[in-house]
């Protein structure tokens, strides 16, 4: 180990690409998309989680398959309008908000509006594909439930003006944007239902086994294109984790020249840092977030940091990280079905406190009891071996499970995971697990791992390949067209 490693440990592989600037260049941002962004695929990530919704707009540059940020609208999901009367309320958010389909259209209408206004980009003339998706799943108490809530999200894109064609799939080369038109490989390939080259779990069972399965094929999909600016391979074999209020994530196996899914993530991430922030009574004891307070980057060294992680050590008895029993329907509050998993061959992995979040109110008084005692600097502080221990536990128990291999890439994205001092005590742990062949070249973190994947998958939707820097196949290998073209004819 060089001199450095010993003295500052291994360094970590966070992705952040420069975003791209479509407003600020020129006056005249009509002729910064004719003339500079002609080659780009500008896509839409409309989200709205427990915590925040938001829009994201990236955009794809379709000769390299490197996408960018370009704006980026946030609101707090608490601040959705309340209910009004004769509105069915079909349901809340891990603290209890309401929705109905009505609120919840508007909300997301606002904010898509407002994101595109900002970046100076007319929804109908710029503005290619729009990716919906929710995180708000484990206050839901049925399926039809969160039928209702996709309708409300596509009910709020249409009312911000997205036209149908932007949300549904291209059926031929004629439905493609003529200036994609020599990026489209519709005529040779087929989308199939695969992202960025994995499979979505399949089997008899035809059941979905866990509520928030587009997040996690969402971040799964992210996390491989934002992996590519820090010079990290994360194709299959690999393991994603979606640090946001609920955990979300999946792992892949390594066939071709599609990838199986054989593991999910599911439960409390975000939430177990809120509840704790909620006890020193600084924040909302209902709905208050970590978000509300924690602004800035507060990390510890020495006595304070080991403080930190004794204070993190306590948090985790009371948190429980393993395979999903067979027979639960609901894990850390998110709706799943473990017997339908296990038919399947799919490793269900669940976060939860106590039993479906019982044990939050515990997290809450050692907030308030650090708080009392260190202040809040501490309180920041323990959130970051608190992730590293998260992390470090879920992969364990996928790798006794059988799931991941030692040459299984690792990918982290999410609030509760990439910010702070998260990222290098992540990785600490993880080479002191001593199973990966090589985890600095392995691990890597990625911010708005949903948005980038939202833009991914519009691309395979669409059939927008770039051979040359492919996103489907495996670590270290080529392109893998001609094996899906091979497969698809044969049947």
């Amino acid at each position: 180990m060089s001199l450095i490693k010993k003295m500052f440990g291994p360094k970590p592989r966070i992705a952040k690409s420069d975003p791209i600037d479509v407003v600020r260049i020129k006056p005249d941002p009509m002729a910064i998309y004719k003339k500079e962004l002609e080659d780009y695929y500008i896509a839409a990530s409309v989200e709205v989680g427990n915590t925040t919704t938001k829009c994201i707009l990236t955009a794809t540059n379709m000769s390299t398959g490197m996408a960018q940020h370009v704006n980026k609208t946030v609101r707090m999901t608490r601040d959705v309008r309340p209910p009004k009367a004769g509105e069915d309320i079909f349901g809340r958010t891990l603290t209890g908000v309401a929705f109905t389909r009505e609120s919840v259209s508007e909300l997301v209408s606002e904010t898509i509006i407002d994101c595109l206004n900002e970046a100076n980009l007319d929804i109908d003339t710029n503005l290619h594909f729009v990716v919906r998706s929710t995180g708000v799943v484990a206050g839901f108490a049925s399926p039809e439930e969160v039928g209702n809530f996709v309708l409300a999200l596509a009910d709020g894109c249409l009312k911000a003006g997205v036209s149908p064609k932007h949300m549904t799939p291209a059926m031929g080369i004629d439905t493609v944007p003529e200036q994609f038109k020599k990026h489209s490989l519709i005529e040779k390939v087929a989308f199939l239902g695969a992202v960025a080259g994995v499979l979505p779990p399949t089997g008899a069972t035809g059941v979905e086994i866990v509520a928030n399965e587009m997040e996690g094929e969402l971040a799964t999909a992210g996390i491989k294109e934002g992996a590519k600016w820090a010079d990290v391979d994360f194709r299959n074999p690999c393991l994603s984790l979606d640090f946001g209020t609920t955990l979300d994530g999946r792992i892949t196996n390594n066939e071709t020249p599609y990838a199986k899914t054989i593991g999910n993530f599911c439960g409390l991430a975000g939430a177990i840092p809120d509840a704790i922030v909620q006890g020193t009574g600084l924040v909302d004891p209902g709905t208050g977030t970590a978000l509300d307070i924690f602004k800035e980057k507060i990390s510890a060294s020495g006595k304070k940091a080991k403080q930190a992680e004794k204070y993190a050590e306590e948090v985790h008895e009371h948190i429980a990280i393993e395979v999903v029993p067979e027979g639960r329907d609901r894990y850390g509050s998110v709706p799943v079905d473990a017997t339908a998993a296990k038919t399947i061959g799919v490793v269900l992995i669940g976060c939860d406190v106590g039993k479906d979040g019982s044990d939050r109110p515990a997290l809450s008084e050692i907030g308030k009891k650090v708080y009392e005692h260190d202040g809040i600097k501490m309180v920041a502080a323990m959130m970051d071996p608190i992730a590293a221990i998260s992390v470090e536990r879920l992969v364990q128990t996928a790798i006794d499970a059988g799931v991941v291999t030692k040459e299984t890439a690792i990918g982290i994205t999410g609030r509760a995971g990439i910010t702070g001092n998260k990222p290098a005590l992540i990785l600490e742990r993880i080479v002191k697990m001593n199973f990966f062949d090589d985890p600095e070249s392995q691990v890597v973190f990625v911010d708005d791992g949903l948005a980038r994947g939202a833009a991914v998958m519009a691309r395979c939707m669409n059939s927008l390949g770039v051979p040359k820097n492919p996103i489907g196949g495996n670590r270290g290998g080529g392109c893998v067209l001609a094996g899906r073209m091979a497969l698809q004819n044969s049947g």
